[in-house]
């Protein structure tokens, strides 16, 4: 049941150097490959320059859920890239080094041959969820964060690398990871938080049942039938041999941790940013009065009207404008208040 509807719309987004590069992967132009390693992992990520005599510090971007690659490779447009497509590119580079880290046990560089139809990297096409048994190892919170932490100890020691700050930001399961980030990392100096829910993940879908209830779109029996399944399936992650039943059972485990103890302990600003009509922002209208509890003010919490969860506006019939996105104004908003705070 829940694997089944574990699936987000994700913010869709170089040239080889010689820092850190043991292979050559087929990327697009103006990004940088980089490899470190941590225990046996080999972590791939990117930096979206290839001019590395400006000194800048670094902005590290964490991406939503699901094996997505970093660019993928398309007959009629070439590599283009996945991740940071949505956003400004060439404004975030004015201040900061901007750094994707791959998704774990997942190509850079994906064809359609090796696509589903969320976009991400399966085995076989034929079978819709058939990701790398290694990707499903891999997917899990804690990992997450080491291996970011990985990667920013090594662009530390980078001369180009300005380590007065250090930027982390991230969106939906991303943003789980960044917070995971700067509650571990002493170096973080400032947090961006989009699409995010303290609650977990698994908290959206109980309450967008009870909506779907609210709303007539089933019946509270069915509501009821539908949560207890999920509850029923969630409490089976947690025995013993889950991991052997459910190849979910990690990532379910640690994404749907509450992280609202963390997010108050932070002493570093924060910038929190959600759309209106985005399921996973319900909670965040009530983070303001546990930071005034706290009596904590180092936070900015921004709801965007109208917007959905990857910051699309909706249209009269409730559909988004994927022509229309407005991730770009959101996310330069971060980075010039990043400048600022």
């Amino acid at each position: 049941m829940i694997q089944k509807i574990f699936f987000f719309i994700f913010s869709l987004t170089i040239n080889v150097h010689l820092f850190g590069q043991a292979s050559n992967p087929k990327i697009a132009e103006g990004y940088t490959h980089f490899q470190t390693t941590l225990r046996k992992d080999t972590i791939d990520f990117v930096v979206a320059e290839t001019n590395f005599k400006l000194k800048k510090p670094v902005l590290l971007f964490c991406q939503g859920s699901q094996p997505v690659p970093l660019f993928f490779d398309l007959p009629d447009q070439g590599i283009i890239p996945v991740t940071l497509n949505n956003f400004d590119v060439s404004e975030m580079k004015k201040n900061y080094h901007v750094v994707v880290i791959s998704m774990p046990k997942t190509p850079i560089t994906v064809g359609w041959d090796h696509l589903n139809k969320q976009y991400n990297y399966v085995l076989d096409t034929a079978s819709e969820y058939s990701y790398d048994p290694e990707f499903m190892k891999a997917d899990y919170l804690e990992n997450y964060v080491a291996r970011a932490n990985q990667v920013l100890k090594y662009l530390s020691k980078q001369k180009w690398v300005d380590n007065e700050q250090l930027v982390v930001a991230g969106h939906s399961q991303g943003s789980h990871v960044a917070l995971g980030i700067a509650h571990a990392n002493k170096n973080i100096t400032q947090l961006g938080l989009f699409g995010f829910n303290p609650l977990g993940g698994i908290d959206q879908y109980i309450r967008s049942t009870r909506k779907q209830a609210e709303s007539g779109e089933i019946t509270w029996q069915q509501a009821d039938s539908i949560q207890k399944e999920i509850y029923e399936e969630y409490q089976s992650y947690f025995k013993p041999d889950s991991t052997q039943n459910s190849s979910f059972a990690n990532s379910w485990k640690s994404f749907s941790k509450s992280q609202l103890n963390e997010l108050i302990d932070l002493k570093i600003p924060v910038y929190i940013a959600y759309g209106s009509n985005d399921i996973n922002g319900d909670f965040c209208d009530l983070l303001p009065l546990y930071f005034i509890e706290k009596d904590k003010s180092n936070y900015q919490v921004i709801r965007y009207p109208n917007l959905e969860h990857n910051f699309f506006p909706i249209d009269k019939n409730g559909n988004p404008e994927y022509q229309n996105g407005r991730w770009y104004l959101v996310m330069n908003s971060f980075v010039n208040w990043s400048m600022k705070n």
